[in-house]
């Protein structure tokens, strides 16, 4: 009996030696297969970021960067938290049938269909957002191409055909020339990519105080509060044939609310406890960008975000560059100086 009972006590603990053993080799799969797909996730998403080296095709041929004070105590803050300049695109894509679908048209190239200079403050607590008529005219610089050679300058230019001409890199180099003030960073967000972030947010809520008729952009909305999708978020952003007279500037102060309500949409969405929202969030936002060499990796891109952690919708002023209708043409618009020229000294 004693024996019987002193293999049955080796059988019991041999067994559960057994079941601890399979549970750990469980585990561990289950780790490593966990960790696979978040190395996976976090490739995918670095991946889709794409990024135009705007600093090498520039040189030293452009504005200062202001000098900053050192902190007393450089590690007590893990983020940056220094004034930072933004130049942030819409690129309105003419190409592709899902951008054609979403009102795109049906010409080839791409066009800055938004552009703003986004100012983050020191401590990146405030900001402010100044949006630039694509219909002004300015004064083109001649900007240096991909493929070589150089673009050629213009006076009397329209803005938006910076980009049209010379990219990423003659829109920097045109705002720059504008503004005076150095663009630190560049993004821009693709035309069709914005829908599938809206989406992926689950829509924003913005309230129009007009009629919007615009079978241009496919949107159709009575004045009022509505919750726009993808779709008609973008339709948003672009119309401005369905507001009265057609106004570059009207459709602006559309964008401006777009702007806040997307803010106010990210601070309602806790993503943080929803991980499968926040890889279609990260996916669609990634998939969509085109940012300068320094924002061109995943790590980046958070450490910024990190930055703007107590930044809110209410903290973020929004502005147009002061404009006049232009003396050469009523449907286009130049700077108002001297006030432009004392916004953009009140960024530097």
């Amino acid at each position: 009996m004693a024996a019987r009972g002193g293999q049955e006590g080796r059988d019991g603990r041999d067994g559960r030696r057994k079941g601890l053993r399979a549970a750990g080799l469980a585990l561990t799969g289950a780790l490593l297969l966990g960790a696979g797909a978040v190395g996976w996730a976090y490739l995918h998403l670095n991946g889709n970021i794409k990024s135009v080296d705007i600093n090498g095709a520039l040189g030293d041929d452009r504005p200062a960067r202001p000098v900053t004070v050192p902190s007393a105590s450089p590690s007590a803050s893990p983020v940056p938290t220094g004034a930072l300049n933004l130049l942030v695109l819409g690129s309105d894509s003419r190409s592709g049938e899902e951008n054609q679908e979403l009102g795109g048209g049906d010409s080839g190239g791409a066009r800055s269909d938004t552009a703003m200079v986004v100012h983050l403050d020191a401590g990146r607590t405030t900001a402010t957002v100044v949006s630039i008529p694509r219909d002004t005219l300015v004064e083109r610089p001649s900007c240096p191409l991909p493929s070589g050679g150089t673009t050629r300058a213009a006076s009397g230019a329209m803005f938006n055909t910076a980009y049209e001409l010379g990219g990423p890199v003659c829109a920097v180099k045109t705002v720059e020339s504008l503004t005076g003030v150095r663009m630190d960073h560049y993004v821009e967000v693709d035309f069709s990519g914005f829908a599938d972030l809206v989406d992926a947010l689950g829509g924003v809520t913005v309230t129009t105080d007009v009629d919007i008729d615009d079978d241009k952009s496919h949107l159709h909305l009575d004045a009022g509060t509505h919750h726009l999708d993808g779709t008609e978020a973008l339709g948003l952003a672009r119309t401005r044939y369905g507001l009265e007279g057609g106004s570059d500037l009207a459709r602006i102060g559309l964008q401006h609310k777009l702007v806040k309500a997307l803010l106010e949409q990210i601070s309602a969405t806790d993503l943080l406890t929803d991980p499968a929202r926040l890889y279609q969030v990260a996916d669609a936002l990634t998939g969509s960008l085109t940012t300068d060499t320094g924002l061109d990796s995943l790590g980046e891109l958070m450490n910024l975000g990190r930055s703007l952690g107590g930044l809110e919708a209410d903290d973020v002023r929004t502005l147009t560059m002061p404009v006049l209708p232009a003396p050469s043409d009523p449907n286009r618009v130049v700077a108002d100086q001297p006030d432009a020229a004392e916004l953009w000294e009140s960024l530097r």
